[in-house]
């Protein structure tokens, strides 16, 4: 569990970051590093899906909230 937490953090890190760049800058890391198409698609939703899992296991995994 601990590797799933892990590999969802970066990937929210990779979002974050990216959103922060478009949204400052209008310059989309990932579309430059991989060009649009299915990749960039498969990445996008892999940050998605990180965010969910996140949201669903955070409590459990924070020390703040009442995780271990």
């Amino acid at each position: 569990m601990k590797a799933l937490h892990m590999v969802s953090f970066v990937l929210l890190l990779v979002g974050g970051l990216n959103w922060g760049l478009v949204g400052f800058f209008n310059y989309n890391l990932v579309e430059t590093v991989l060009g649009t198409g299915t990749v960039t698609t498969v990445v996008y939703s892999l940050v998605g899906v990180a965010a969910v899992v996140e949201a669903v296991t955070h409590k459990k995994n924070c020390k703040f909230c009442g995780g271990k």
